[in-house]
């Protein structure tokens, strides 16, 4: 017997309200005959000119419709909000959330059957599918994919990575405005996302793993025909999994996010994995915890691409993609579902790497052991993390006298000062940049290095905050301090003159005072002053979580389901 499917109760009532939800379709040009009872697919679509990463999406969706409607599907285009990373202020990151929200209330609250997701820049892959997830309608996804890469004066370049490679020059007197400001239209080639392994392309590439998006989503091309064809598959693709009621619940499980960790260390993925894959897990009731990313610690670095690497996303893509990474990973690897029908596990025994040099074997690694780790100690009791494939290896156990910034803005005041009192074994330390802090908790980690050390060759140091740092960045930088500093985490009482202790190999990290000073000084804090009076702002801050909990909204973890109570007339 045939399933009555979520639409019809909107779509094929009698009477009144089925006459009104069908008439004001048919405003669109829409016949008769698509209200029979097919599946009807929303395309939930991040597209916009504000946000060039995915500005791609508005022709791509057309290719996921063509697909829908080949299958028998009715396709209904629909906008939420959209997160470019470059262009929002004061970081997209303290929007995810309100983006997770207008997906989860828009898919719930309208007559669809099932969602495709097409995301791309940093935040809308995390936000849109920890929406879709506390809906738990069937959902696949669709990225924006990589922009061509950049090439300037016949050499290849690379997004983030080498613009903060270029500004350093910039600093150190070795680069001029002119070749800088000449460098970005060079950079820039294309729509898309970042074209090294940073954020967009870490999550674009765990969307695969998770098993919420077909093979090679993270790989092609935003501007390559492949991309659309890929599309087109989705669309496709969602129509099945309407008809056999394949679920996000049904792929999004604890074994789906072993994966995405182990793969994030082959890759050499994001440090911002981390607090997203926390929080979609936290959508998706499956127990996550920071200490379990330890799984990942001693996985090899297998992708060879910037910023861990020397590649770019077109010769990942050459090389075969993810299905390729997952190939060489296989025996690390659990069995799990897809939407493709495939087990990841399957996905990966069927595929095979094109070039060994950008996507290497186990047996010769670009490095041994290359996953975020995990820190604790006195300055983070609840965890802060690391990258260690993006560090200098020699600043992975360091011991350093503390220069303290109380903010971004203090910071910014003083980096650039010819005498300001640091050496290259001194450890930068900046409060104040947590999720409430900040608030958003920005991507300022990677604090620039002081321009008198720049000028004399420097060009890693130790870094300690509460923030985030980008996809595309590198350094020994620790990151994602817990509990944050503006709450009265310990990072708070760290002052310069300190001496902090960094050793990752045994994931610790303290600042070599004593407990009865750790007490003092916490008697004497006084919080910062609260700049977020009203609006989306003082919500956030509000109910912000840590950063090891994902950073999601307390009263957002869970899910409520698909059900509405309620009918609209």
């Amino acid at each position: 017997m045939k399933r009555r499917l979520r639409s019809q109760d909107w779509f094929g009532a009698s009477g009144k309200d089925g006459f009104i939800h069908r008439s004001s379709m048919k405003m669109q040009g829409l016949p008769d005959h698509v209200f029979d009872g097919r599946p009807v697919i929303g395309i939930c679509n991040t597209w916009s000119e504000l946000n060039p990463c995915n500005a791609g999406l508005r022709s791509l969706a057309e290719f996921v419709k063509r697909g829908i409607w080949e299958a028998g599907g009715l396709p209904l285009e629909f906008p939420v909000s959209s997160l470019g990373e470059d262009q929002m202020r004061p970081t997209a990151m303290m929007f995810r959330n309100l983006l997770a929200m207008d997906v989860e209330e828009a898919i719930r609250s309208h007559g669809i059957d099932g969602v495709v997701l097409l995301a791309g820049c940093d935040k809308t892959t995390p936000g849109q599918l920890m929406g879709a997830a506390s809906v738990d309608l069937p959902t696949i996804l669709i990225s924006a994919g990589p922009a061509l890469s950049g090439n300037f004066r016949g050499k290849t370049i690379a997004s983030g990575t080498d613009t903060w490679k270029f500004s350093e020059e910039v600093r150190a007197g070795t680069m001029s405005t002119k070749d800088f400001v000449e460098a970005e239209s060079a950079m820039s080639r294309s729509v898309g996302v970042c074209n090294t392994m940073g954020t967009a392309s870490t999550m674009a590439s765990l969307m695969e793993v998770l098993g919420v998006a077909l093979p090679m989503n993270s790989a092609y091309p935003a501007v390559d025909a492949r991309r659309g064809r890929l599309a087109h598959l989705t669309g496709n693709r969602i129509v099945q999994m309407v008809r056999d009621d394949l679920r996000l619940s049904k792929i999004l499980r604890r074994a789906s996010f072993e994966n995405a960790i182990i793969a994030n260390a082959a890759l050499g993925g994001s440090t911002n994995a981390i607090v997203h894959l926390l929080a979609i897990a936290g959508r998706a009731g499956v127990p996550l915890s920071l200490d379990d990313f330890d799984l990942g610690s001693d996985v090899p670095l297998l992708v060879n691409c910037l910023p861990s690497g020397e590649y770019l996303m077109e010769e990942f893509c050459n090389a075969g993609g993810v299905p390729a990474v997952l190939n060489r990973i296989l025996p690390l690897l659990r069995e799990a579902a897809t939407v493709e029908g495939r087990t990841l596990r399957e996905i990966a025994s069927s595929s095979q790497c094109y070039n060994d040099d950008v996507i290497r074997p186990l047996e010769n690694p670009v490095r041994a052991k290359a996953g975020i780790r995990v820190l604790r100690g006195n300055i983070a009791p609840r965890g802060a993390i690391i990258k260690p494939s993006a560090a200098t290896q020699s600043l992975l156990v360091h011991e350093g006298e503390a220069y303290v910034f109380s903010s971004v803005e203090d910071m910014k005041r003083k980096i650039n000062d010819p005498d300001l009192p640091v050496t290259k074994d001194t450890v930068l330390v900046l409060q104040g940049c947590g999720p409430k802090g900040y608030p958003g908790m920005a991507e300022v980690g990677n604090m620039p290095i002081p321009s008198r050390l720049v000028k004399e060759g420097v060009r890693d140091m130790v870094r300690i905050s509460d923030a985030r740092m980008s996809g595309t960045a590198f350094g020994a930088v620790v990151l994602h301090v817990a509990p944050e500093s503006s709450i009265g985490g310990p990072l708070a009482l760290v002052k310069t003159g300190d001496r902090i202790r960094l050793d990752v190999d045994r994931g610790e990290l303290a600042v070599l005072i004593s407990e009865e000073e750790m007490m003092r000084r916490r008697s004497e804090w006084i919080p910062p002053q609260d700049l977020t009076p009203r609006g989306y702002a003082k919500l956030f801050k509000d109910h912000v979580m840590q950063a090891d909990t994902g950073a999601d909204f307390d009263f957002l973890v869970g899910a409520s389901g698909s059900e509405v109570v309620r009918e609209s007339h």
